[in-house]
């Protein structure tokens, strides 16, 4: 019989066959190798200037959404992973809480032109979800949804990164509603509505699709660094 030490042990087996297939692509994303980044202030944890371009620091953290904040208890949450994958499955609240939990502390910036500091977060990698799916070979992008039907696309490289999390907590709280709570996608390497807020699924594909702004004129690439604001 498969234990949780055996589950465990496959999902970080496939994490680290996803790395070893990423790796290379990930060091020559933007975030992470461009020579000549725009910015101010010291280096972030990756070289690049603390401050993107055209961005300010706030120390509140402002409120963002289409006009709606479902209301979303553990009991009925669900996160739903398919499209290009092996394994498609719903997972419920408890299946969540049985993956690896992560802490991590990051940086955060909303393409409203503010950035917000070292915020602390507490979640499951988004690799460990690719991993759990048996994310397929030639998958190269995401689409992520959530329960106001927002939808974000993304590349996988970039998804992939360790500091992708869906995250249930922040700052030694339990995320709250208006920000996305019980749990939502965080991409501190890129703006942020790449990381959807109340996530509900993740579409694994082989071809691109616009998400909500991205459809409505937002980047596809959405760097902070090189203000990539619009397409």
């Amino acid at each position: 019989m498969s234990t949780p030490e055996d589950k465990e042990a496959r999902i970080v087996d496939a994490r680290m066959r996803l790395r070893q297939r990423f790796e290379a692509r990930q060091a020559a994303t933007p975030a992470l190798s461009d020579t000549a980044p725009m910015g101010t202030g010291q280096p972030n944890r990756h070289g690049m200037p603390r401050l993107p371009p055209g961005q300010h620091e706030v120390t509140n953290w402002p409120v963002l959404d289409l006009g709606q904040k479902p209301v979303v208890s553990k009991d009925v949450w669900r996160l739903e992973l398919f499209g290009a994958c092996a394994h498609p499955q719903v997972l419920d609240w408890s299946a969540l809480m049985a993956l690896p939990i992560v802490e991590d502390t990051s940086d955060f910036h909303c393409v409203t032109t503010w950035s917000r500091y070292d915020m602390r977060w507490r979640g499951v990698r988004f690799s460990d979800l690719a991993a759990l799916a048996g994310v397929h070979d030639d998958a190269e992008h995401v689409l992520c949804h959530a329960y106001d039907h927002y939808t974000t696309n993304l590349p996988l490289v970039e998804a992939l990164k360790d500091d992708v999390l869906i995250a249930f907590e922040v700052d030694g709280a339990p995320l709250p509603r208006e920000h996305g709570g019980p749990a939502r996608m965080i991409t501190p390497q890129l703006y942020a509505w790449k990381g959807a807020k109340w996530i509900s699924k993740i579409e694994f594909r082989v071809d691109d699709r616009p998400g909500f702004w991205e459809e409505r004129g937002y980047s596809n690439r959405a760097h902070p660094w090189r203000e990539d604001r619009y397409s």
